[in-house]
């Protein structure tokens, strides 16, 4: 089994969707993209993923980041079962739904494991602007994902970005520097010794800076 590593281009395909067809990733140029597979329409769990998604729609949305789930069940089911979501819990889910009913895509992106069963594991890949694969995390079908912490994850990887710094555990709320973000290792000697003894460093190898 192989799928895309971290730091990887994601490779452009024609795909069928709820929106109908789409080039992924090509028609979300200049966007970060959340691709997440569910194991199967018409599941409780599944079910809750898909409201608490779409409830943090914008949310994603503020970070330039669009929504793309995908199951290995066709697209009338997605079809029907959006509607459903729609009429008995009073929530329109307004992201595309990849109809992968063939498997290639999942088996491409690793979300089915064999020693997981057939369908696909929620697996979530976060994907830059620039087509870039940049996390990928794997929970198995019992367990429903925390959408707020995939967007700290987005949030993390795009201030890291933009101050090129490390994000430190928890962040924003770090036990030892707070909101603080850290800042790269020392390149030579003469900064190293530059750093020891200043107020925002543990260490030479371990300071930490405001981004505010």
């Amino acid at each position: 089994m192989s799928f895309p590593l971290l730091g990887e281009k994601i490779e452009n395909r024609k795909l069928k969707t709820t929106h109908g067809l789409i080039n992924f990733p090509d028609d979300y140029s200049g966007k970060w993209v959340v691709l997440f597979s569910h194991p199967a329409d018409f599941t409780p769990v599944c079910t809750t993923e898909f409201v608490a998604f779409q409830k943090k729609l914008d949310d994603f949305k503020a970070l330039n980041t669009e929504l793309i789930g995908l199951s290995i069940d066709q697209v009338f089911s997605h079809i029907k079962w959006i509607e459903w979501i729609k009429e008995k819990l009073g929530v329109s889910i307004e992201f595309p739904i990849i109809a992968d009913d063939m498997g290639e895509v999942a088996k491409s992106f690793g979300m089915i494991q064999p020693a997981k069963g057939t369908n696909t594991v929620r697996a979530v890949f976060v994907i830059d602007d620039k087509a870039i694969l940049r996390l990928v995390l794997y929970y198995p079908q019992e367990l429903g994902r925390n959408i707020d912490e995939i967007l700290r994850a987005i949030r993390a990887l795009q201030v890291s970005d933009k101050n090129k710094v490390a994000i430190p555990a928890n962040w924003p709320n770090n036990d030892l520097v707070g909101s603080d973000v850290i800042v790269p290792p020392p390149s030579d000697i003469n900064v190293a010794s530059e750093r020891s003894g200043q107020a925002n460093c543990f260490d030479w190898w371990f300071c930490h800076k405001s981004i505010k």
